[in-house]
């Protein structure tokens, strides 16, 4: 029990506290810091938009007004969408724009089989990926597209910045601080080496280096970037480039999405089994192993370990008695925060505890889908809260 304590302990510790502070000594001890020289402005490179929609005639408007905000050379960007399967008015729509191009298939396979088929007929050097609910930043194409200045750059992901009424309920201030750091840490991954893969909602891939990717991939754009970081090229990170979106409407469909992510996370482990090979891909396997892999399957083993090795071992001495204790006071916390989690309140205290427990409860749920075979790969809306700025205060959560 001994054994199963310190092993549990040491992932858990390791996972949230020693990597981050790991990868950062390594870059503080790196010399040479990863600089772009700026593109002058005839050399811009062609760049392709491209947008997966699924019945998204609400706000498909706003997103076309807002690609036509982008400060990008007007001659070198096109933009085009993707909505394969879509049912309502989104395509009549799209079709009164002549800024805008729509492709469509009536057969709807979901967000990557769409993607899979007309990537084939994209000729740009630089494509651009983002969906249809999330507005940029005028600036965001050409903060993704000045890193491939670098013929070693592969892929660049944007920053997902989540827009909610308030950060006073425990999920919107234990999911921010969660981002907060997660952003930290994505830095720091793109300053030593490579991201560990990319924010779906906006991220931009050398055309070239496009794989068709499985068609029962569920988080397709970290298996795209981990592709094609394996195949040597580095995935850059620019927060300037900002994807913003509103909150999932309720904890149902906050669990929804989180869920499906985890049965990606697991899925995305099998099928990029090969990374764990350090001997032959050496950093990646390292930064792989410690940001990603290790959260998405022996977290929750080692959370479970370590409580059930600690109420074991309670009666054999104090430091054993002190950390049982010290976990039933923390998931006491949790628990309480679970009960007040859609109320405000400034009890912020019960909100990490919280967050931290939904998380990882999350993530076995997204275990159980995928290998029941439950998890589907076709997208689903998701209800997403209205915004009423006048009336609320806004918080935004990086993501």
């Amino acid at each position: 029990m001994e054994t199963l304590f310190w092993i549990s302990t040491f992932i858990i510790l390791y996972s949230f506290a020693g990597y981050g502070i790991l990868i950062t000594l390594l870059n503080k001890w790196k010399k040479k810091k990863n600089t772009y020289t700026p593109f002058s402005e005839e050399d811009w490179p062609e760049v392709t938009l491209l947008i997966a929609a699924y019945n998204e005639a609400d706000i498909i408007r706003q997103k076309i007004a807002n690609c036509e905000k982008i400060d990008y050379p007007k001659d070198r960007l096109k933009v085009l969408f993707v909505t394969d399967g879509s049912t309502d008015q989104t395509n009549d729509i799209i079709n009164q724009y002549a800024s805008v191009s729509l492709s469509f298939s009536p057969e709807r396979k979901g967000k990557i089989a769409a993607v899979n088929r007309i990537m084939r007929y994209i000729t740009s050097p630089i494509t651009v990926f983002s969906d249809a609910n999330v507005m940029m930043n005028p600036g965001a194409i050409k903060a993704l597209v000045q890193p491939f200045e670098s013929n070693l750059m592969g892929a660049v992901s944007g920053e997902k910045i989540v827009l909610s009424e308030t950060e006073d309920n425990a999920s919107a201030s234990g999911e921010g601080f969660y981002w907060k750091y997660e952003s930290f840490l994505k830095k720091q991954d793109a300053e030593w080496n490579t991201l560990v893969g990319s924010a779906g909602e906006l991220f931009a891939i050398r055309t070239r280096l496009f794989v068709p990717t499985e068609e029962n991939t569920l988080i397709e754009d970290f298996v795209m970037t981990m592709r094609v970081a394996a195949d040597g090229y580095k995935v850059g990170y620019e927060p300037s480039a900002m994807a913003t979106e509103t909150a999932s409407a309720n904890i149902a469909e906050e669990t929804k999405r989180k869920v499906r992510i985890s049965a990606g996370g697991i899925q995305a482990v099998i099928k990029l089994v090969k990374l764990l090979n350090v001997f032959k891909y050496g950093k990646l396997t390292f930064q792989y192993v410690s940001h990603r892999a290790l959260r998405w399957t022996l977290m929750p083993l080692a959370l479970i370990g370590t409580f059930a090795s600690t109420l074991w071992l309670a009666d054999t001495h104090w430091f054993y008695n002190l950390a049982f204790r010290a976990q039933s006071i923390f998931y006491l916390l949790a628990f309480f925060g679970y009960v007040i989690r859609d109320q405000k309140t400034s009890y912020k205290l019960l909100h990490i505890p919280y967050y931290f427990t939904y998380m990882h409860i999350c993530v076995v749920k997204g275990w159980i889908k995928y290998f029941r075979g439950n998890q589907k790969v076709t997208w689903e809306k998701s209800e997403r809260v209205v915004l009423k700025s006048s009336e609320h205060q806004l918080s935004v959560v990086r993501n």
